[in-house]
């Protein structure tokens, strides 16, 4: 039993796992982070819009 040899074995498979994570992280997470925070951005506004009324000058009588 050498640790030599399972190290050895072991690294073309930690390199496709990290290629994989990567590629998980910028085509997948990334951008499923991007729309939530936007959405839950137009969210807040729209539900502070509801309870405040729009933005502007109040109309005129």
């Amino acid at each position: 039993m050498s640790a030599a040899g399972d190290d050895v074995g072991g690294r073309p498979r930690r390199r496709r796992m990290e290629i994989f994570a990567f590629l998980f992280l910028t085509a997948v997470l990334m951008p499923a982070l991007a729309v939530a925070t936007v959405g839950s951005y137009g969210l807040a506004v729209w539900i502070y819009q509801m309870v405040a009324g729009p933005p502007g000058p109040p109309p005129a009588h």
